[in-house]
């Protein structure tokens, strides 16, 4: 490559190069300086596509996510989502009905804390608006209702309870009629059940879907019973160490359970949870994700709602109790439905609890096929069961 050398006046040395070699250098860099262009440039591409995809995926959602809720043909039905005062608090509500002159009947939403239109949502083969004019109650500060200010500490037992009664009173005005329906459904049959026996005048019958019996031991033990026969079944060892790590095995020979959550997941797992036989992400995560009745807005603030109620004062006052010592009596026609897989709220002590309460009418249903949510597991026969009640009850 070299080809002389001299040195210049300060004694340096002069090179000369081949032309030709000058030539290629100079070409191998530019190579080098464009090579390095084309990769800044994809790099600042799959930077922005990055970035680009969550923001994508959050518009494919809000997509998803209309906030619309079901529609009738007929002159006389009625469909409504609309959030109101109750009480200084905002209240959410969702009414389907196909006749207005139908009976109401006022869901007590789960949880407490926990809407369920998300459900009548996703199972469409649910007709319940055939037979009632529906009506899906969100508390204060939950589901629809939920917003930033939220005032967590006004939500205990006694406001519920006046909250119940105020919506009681405003469906009978708003509908014409004299009494209405009330069923309370998993953690709000709590609820229901507490304000019927506060105010029967109000109603035509208590209905308690999945209804809470007790929270002691008795409970836990069921529930353990049941998930320890299936894990075995299945020879599910890993589940059965899981089972084991969050119960005490008490002097009696009865359970006491531990973590709550974690034995409600395992609940699942076994097949006796929201769902039969899905997951927790499966029954209750995914529909709510995938939900066309609720806004993106609304998806969000139903998750927030949601834990903001397990940690208010209403959370603590609902715990320790049972209601076969507390609440033995009712003025009205009181019915019990449950899966025959449910055991969130086992249906052993439910049917137990319906043979003990003293009512002018009582009867317990156990619905085939279903777990924790009949009404929408099996609706065919869920309804039918709430039709007879209606036949049965509405001229009492």
């Amino acid at each position: 490559m070299q080809k002389a050398a001299a040195r210049d006046k300060r004694g340096c040395f002069l090179f000369e190069l081949d032309n030709v070699k000058i030539a290629d250098i100079i070409f191998e860099c530019r190579q080098c300086q464009d090579w390095s262009r084309i990769v800044r440039r994809k790099m600042v591409i799959i930077i922005l596509c990055i970035l680009a995809v969550p923001l994508i995926l959050l518009a494919v959602w809000a997509l998803m996510s209309p906030g619309k809720i079901r529609t009738y043909k007929e002159s006389d039905s009625i469909s409504g989502k609309f959030v109101m005062d109750i009480n200084g608090a905002p209240n959410g509500f969702f009414i389907n009905g196909k006749n207005k002159d139908n009976p109401v009947l006022l869901l007590v939403s789960s949880g407490p804390g926990t809407d369920d239109y998300v459900f009548t949502d996703k199972y469409k083969d649910m007709k319940l608006e055939d037979d009632f004019t529906v009506v899906y109650w969100d508390y204060r500060y939950m589901g629809i209702a939920y917003n930033n200010n939220a005032d967590a500490d006004s939500i205990t037992l006694e406001n519920l309870l006046n909250d119940t009664e105020a919506v009681t009173e405003y469906l009978k005005e708003r509908f014409n009629k004299d009494k209405i329906y009330i069923m309370g459904f998993s953690g709000g049959s709590k609820i229901a059940l507490m304000e019927v026996q506060r105010h029967p005048e109000n109603y035509y019958a208590y209905i308690g879907m999945a209804q809470c019996v007790t929270d002691s031991e008795e409970n836990d033990t069921v529930m353990y019973n049941f998930m320890k026969d299936v894990f075995e079944s299945r020879g599910d060892k890993r589940n059965l160490a899981k089972l084991e790590n969050v119960v005490t095995h008490l002097d009696s020979g009865n359970i006491k359970c531990n973590d709550w959550y974690e034995y409600v997941n395992l609940l699942h797992e076994a097949g006796g949870g929201t769902i039969k036989d899905k997951s927790e992400f499966e029954g209750i995560t995914w529909p709510i994700i995938t939900a066309k009745c609720y806004t993106l807005k609304e998806k969000i603030g139903y998750v927030k709602g949601m834990k903001m109620y397990r940690k208010t004062k209403l959370a603590e006052e609902l715990h320790n109790f049972d209601y076969r010592k507390t609440i033995t009596e009712l003025e009205v026609p009181a019915f019990f439905i449950s899966g025959e897989y449910d055991y969130n709220c086992p249906w052993e002590l439910v049917r137990d609890y319906c043979e003990l309460i003293n009512a002018p009418q009582k009867h317990f249903y156990k619905i085939q096929g279903a777990a924790h949510s009949p009404l929408w597991e099996n609706p065919k026969d869920t309804c039918r069961a709430l039709r007879e009640i209606k036949e049965n009850t509405i001229n009492g």
